[in-house]
């Protein structure tokens, strides 16, 4: 059954570096730092940085998709030891992150990558006056990502927790509290409200609900993050 299995795997390899304008074969056969006919990275990638004018070397590894990272990526200082372990999406920072030192976890990131195809993006967020209730955020594409969700850092010397802070859309959560307050004065009326609303929508949402209109899809009454 051994010597079945071996020409099988010969052949998957040989397929998928014939894909590969260059790449490395792996001590267990897996193709590795892969660039295609196009130039383009793919796969799966272990990349080394050498020390260099005082600052420590490290080995990443994680995946490729069209010259993008994608998924889970992990870093190691040159004696193995975990130093970040980060997820990407389009080749940006999306979902938890963490920051390791030799003592343990450091930080905690949590990132919402944008999707760089579309001129702006959009999310339901949950109003933080009302749990219950969500406010749906346009978002203008920087070709970056938001800090979005919770961050914490630990002390380098205890590994206890020292502080957390929540972001909403690339704010603190009292700002973008703060500042849908200022927004929605609580004594306006439904219709004072309604009118300043219009007067102040951002061109990117207003551009969004004239696409959305043409499609017979809801409109976006929310305001731009940052």
């Amino acid at each position: 059954m051994r010597f079945l299995l071996l020409p099988l795997l010969l052949f998957s390899v040989n397929i998928l570096s014939a894909q590969c304008k260059t790449f490395k074969l792996a001590s267990n056969g897996d193709t590795l730092n892969c660039i295609d006919n196009k130039g383009l990275k793919q796969g799966k990638w272990i990349i080394t940085t050498p020390k260099l004018r005082g600052e420590p070397g490290f080995e990443s590894e994680g995946i490729f998709k069209n010259d993008k990272k994608e998924g889970l990526w992990r870093s190691f200082n040159l004696m193995g030891d975990l130093i970040t372990q980060e997820n990407y999406k389009w080749g940006n920072l999306h979902g938890r992150c963490l920051y390791f030192t030799l003592s343990g976890l450091e930080r905690e990131e949590s990132w919402r990558a944008v999707n760089p195809d579309k001129a702006f993006d959009t999310l339901d967020v949950v109003d933080p006056a009302n749990p219950n209730q969500f406010e749906r955020i346009v978002v203008k594409n920087e070709g970056s990502s938001i800090k979005h969700g919770i961050w914490k850092t630990y002390s380098p010397n205890t590994g206890a927790l020292i502080e957390t802070q929540e972001y909403i859309m690339g704010q603190l959560k009292e700002d973008f509290k703060a500042a849908k307050l200022n927004t929605n004065p609580p004594n306006q009326s439904a219709d004072t409200s309604k009118k300043q609303a219009t007067k102040v929508l951002p061109k990117e949402v207003a551009d969004f609900n004239k696409k959305q209109a043409k499609k017979n899809k809801p409109v976006v009454t929310g305001r731009t993050g940052h």
